[in-house]
């Protein structure tokens, strides 16, 4: 982001850039009112115009004392800012301000006796695993049903009292269910099924189609073909399953990524960077010649060997993974997100090659000659 700039009364809004940004109006009284748009000036002329109904509210020179704005030529990079500034000035914090709608996530419920999943917007402490997040709850719901069909585990959500005489559902019955209310299988076996799943999710579907594969290729090898393709149409169905979270899905604790975006200051990129689902700072990259003779590649490995996460509340952490799924899943994405799992499984050189190509398209030249 650029330094905010600043203007006073008179309020001389031709310097203000006719570009994408995020603005700050201080108040004599009251809360700042703070906004982002596609077009600054037009919007801080609506805004501030004695002749308009927004100006006769904020009366300028009288109740509006300032503005401060900062240009953002990407979606990601003014969105981010903005949640910034919304939880500096507000008292309300940015949530509800920007309306974030709160991620969708299948959780594995691992404090439970006997685990078993749900779909839900809300993090929790403790033992539960999350996945996600999911573009909405019918693609969170459908990928549960489809994964739950790969394994044993109990889809009613009562607290289990295990009993002999207990009636059971139509999924043990099917034998889709491992029946621990009837005392058909140990707590140690059924814990060892639940982390199968988690195992599953994990590797997001890689452990079943491994087992599923080297099984069919056993099968194969002794010459039982109809084994080989009954534990082939188990892979596929593996495999669908396992698209089905999409690109953006992981272990919350994995939830790591990064994305180029462009930069309104010539010779610089920004890196947005996001830490086990957690957002950090801007990273400013510059990409005219320093006179040094690192690579792009090493520069980059020497950035992120310098990050790490922040340490955020729950509540935090939640809205700092709507911003993303929030823009991922939106039509305003307007930069590539490279998702990986940890620092040592970084994409390097898909972000140099998206380095180069915003370069291009941003600033016309990688370098200047």
């Amino acid at each position: 982001m650029t330094p905010a700039a600043r203007i006073e009364p008179p309020f001389d809004l031709s310097q203000a850039p006719d570009a994408p940004g995020v603005f700050v109006i201080h108040l004599r009284e009251g809360e700042p009112y703070v906004g982002r748009t596609r077009r600054l000036r037009r919007r801080l002329r609506r805004l501030l115009s004695p002749s308009s109904i927004a100006g006769r509210a904020l009366r300028p020179g009288e109740l509006a004392t300032a503005v401060e704005y900062e240009l953002a030529p990407s979606n990601l990079a003014g969105l981010l800012r903005h949640y910034e500034l919304l939880n500096l000035h507000s008292p309300e914090g940015a949530a509800r301000r920007l309306r974030l709608r709160p991620a969708v996530f299948v959780k594995v419920l691992l404090s439970n006796p006997w685990p078993r999943t749900s779909v839900s917007t809300r993090l929790s402490r403790g033992s539960s695993f999350c996945f996600g997040p999911f573009e909405n709850r019918t693609a969170a719901s459908r990928f549960e049903q489809e994964v739950l069909d790969l394994f044993q585990i109990r889809r009613c959500l009562e607290d289990l009292a295990p009993a002999p005489d207990h009636p059971g559902c139509i999924y043990g019955e099917m034998g889709k269910c491992l029946r621990p209310c009837q005392e058909a299988v140990s707590r140690e076996e059924y814990s060892a099924e639940a982390a199968r799943l988690v195992r599953f999710l994990e590797t997001r579907g890689r452990s079943l189609l491994e087992s599923a594969a080297a099984a069919r290729d056993r099968a194969s090898e002794e010459l039982d073909f109809e084994q080989a393709r009954r534990w082939h149409e188990r892979w596929l169905r593996i495999r669908e399953a396992a698209s089905l979270c999409g690109d953006l899905a992981a272990p919350l604790d994995r939830l790591s990524g990064a994305a180029v975006l462009p930069s309104p200051e010539p010779g610089v990129l920004h890196i947005a960077v996001m830490l086990s689902g957690a957002w950090l700072p801007l990273c400013e990259f510059p990409v005219l010649a320093t006179g040094q003779s690192l690579s792009l590649d090493s520069r980059l490995r020497s950035l992120f060997t310098s990050l790490a996460p922040p340490r955020l509340t729950l509540a935090q952490r939640s809205e700092h993974i709507a911003l993303l799924a929030q823009w991922y899943f939106g039509a305003a994405r307007d930069a590539e997100w490279r998702p990986f799992s940890s620092t040592e499984d970084i994409p390097y050189r898909a972000l140099v090659r998206d380095i180069s190509r915003t370069a291009a398209r941003a600033q016309g030249r990688l370098f200047e000659p």
